[in-house]
């Protein structure tokens, strides 16, 4: 038997797909720069990676505001309850068709293992991300900074591992939204904000 709830708001949903668009584009636009193939050449790829990471800049604080203004940022406090039996069920219970052990509630959308990915890409992954775009955005300015010692090479290669891990997460979501009740019913949810509960 399946209850449907409506789970994800309007901003959530705009918010998410935006900032996955723009991830993607940036992911495109950052490997043509790293010379991986070309497609808008070099020159406008720095642009576009450019005014797409600012864009991001600015969706991340209305996001912040959101998620403040309306109490939504409890969402994402870590706990290790149940990690792991979640983790035992994405690598073997899924596959003998047992139960999730997390049920998700409009008060608890995430479950713990998602919890702990969401604090390691916002604590780790993303200040890595942006302190070495930074850096690269102003390599012309470190002299005056007084960063005349850091290499270019160093802060490159950490923004390229930087995008590996988020490609790697990307494809890790993908893969995880095939996993509800139907291959399609996540996907669903985080397009019309109604899921599926069992």
């Amino acid at each position: 038997m399946t209850e449907r709830v409506y789970l994800f708001k309007g901003f959530e949903r705009f918010w998410h797909w935006t900032q996955a668009a723009l991830i993607i584009f940036m992911m495109l636009t950052g490997f043509e720069i790293h010379g991986t193939y070309a497609n808008f050449g070099f020159e406008r790829a720095v642009n576009f990676h450019t005014i797409a990471a600012w864009s991001l800049v600015a969706l991340w604080v209305f996001a912040i505001f959101w998620h403040v203004t309306t109490g939504e940022w409890r969402q994402y406090i870590p706990t290790t309850d149940k990690v792991l039996a979640i983790m035992r069920y994405y690598s073997v219970g899924i596959f003998k068709h047992e139960p999730h052990p997390f049920r998700q509630t409009s008060q608890q959308k995430h479950n713990p293992l998602q919890r702990l990915t969401y604090l390691a890409i916002l604590t780790l992954l993303n200040p890595l991300l942006w302190a070495s775009g930074w850096l690269y955005l102003f390599y012309a300015d470190w002299a005056a900074w007084g960063l005349s010692a850091l290499q270019l090479e160093w802060v490159a290669t950490a923004h390229t591992i930087g995008a590996f891990l988020m490609l790697a997460f990307l494809i890790s979501h993908l893969y995880l939204i095939t996993t509800g009740h139907k291959p399609t019913s996540q996907l669903k949810a985080m397009v019309t904000g109604w899921e599926e509960l069992e």
